[in-house]
C-alpha cells in the first residue's frame, strides 16, 4: 500500500512539474506576444507621424508647383493606401508606394530652386527626413521581437504549448519586392 501511495505521489509531483512548465510556457508566450505587439504599435506610431507630415509637405510644394498635380496627386492616393492598411504586409506595400512616389517629388523639387531655399519646405523635409529614420528603427525592432517570438513558437517544447494555446506566428514587416527597383520619373522634358 505505501509502494503504491508513493508512486501516486510521484506521478502528481511529476504532473505539477509539467502542469508547472506549461504555465510558465505559455505566460513566456503572452510576454512575447505583447513586446511584437508594442513593437508593432512603435511602426504604426511613426506610419501616422509620417503621414500626418505629408500634407504639409504637399502643400507647401503646390505653391510652387502646381502643374505637377500627377505626383501631388500619387502622393494623395499612396498616402490614403497607407493610412487604409491593416496588416504588416499591407503597411509594408503601401509604405513601399508612398516612398515612391515621396521620391517622384523630390525630383520636382530639384526644378524649383525657391522651394528648396524655402524654410518651411526645409523644415517639414528634416521632420520626413527623421520620421523615416525613426520608421526604419522601429520596423527593425519590430522584426526583431518577431524573431524571437517565431523562434519561441517553433522551437520544442514551445511548439507544443504554442500549439495547444492558439499562439500562431506573427508576420513580419518586409519590403514591397518593387521597393528595390528605383522608380523612373518622366517629365516629358
Amino acid at each position: 500500500m505505501k509502494k503504491g501511495l508513493g508512486i501516486v505521489i510521484g506521478l502528481l509531483v511529476i504532473l505539477g512539474i509539467f502542469i508547472m512548465m506549461g504555465v510558465g510556457s505559455y505566460n513566456n508566450f503572452v510576454a512575447e506576444e505583447e513586446n511584437v505587439n508594442n513593437a508593432y504599435a512603435q511602426v504604426e506610431n511613426q506610419l501616422q507621424r509620417r503621414l500626418d507630415l505629408i500634407p504639409n509637405l504637399v502643400n507647401s510644394v503646390k505653391g510652387y508647383a502646381a502643374h505637377e498635380k500627377e505626383v501631388i496627386q500619387s502622393i494623395s492616393d499612396a498616402r490614403a493606401r497607407l493610412a487604409g492598411a491593416n496588416t504588416p504586409e499591407e503597411q509594408a506595400t503601401a509604405n513601399a508606394e508612398l516612398s515612391s512616389a515621396l521620391s517622384r517629388l523630390l525630383v520636382v523639387v530639384e526644378n524649383y530652386p525657391n522651394l528648396k531655399a524655402d524654410r518651411q519646405f526645409t523644415q517639414l523635409m528634416d521632420e520626413l527626413a527623421g520620421t523615416e529614420n525613426r520608421l526604419a528603427v522601429a520596423r527593425k525592432d519590430y522584426n526583431d521581437q518577431v524573431s524571437v517570438y517565431n523562434r519561441k513558437v517553433k522551437q520544442f517544447p514551445g511548439a507544443i504549448i504554442a500549439n495547444i494555446t492558439g499562439f500562431d506566428e506573427k508576420e513580419y514587416f518586409q519590403a514591397d519586392p518593387q521597393a528595390q527597383e528605383a522608380p523612373e520619373v518622366d517629365f516629358g522634358g
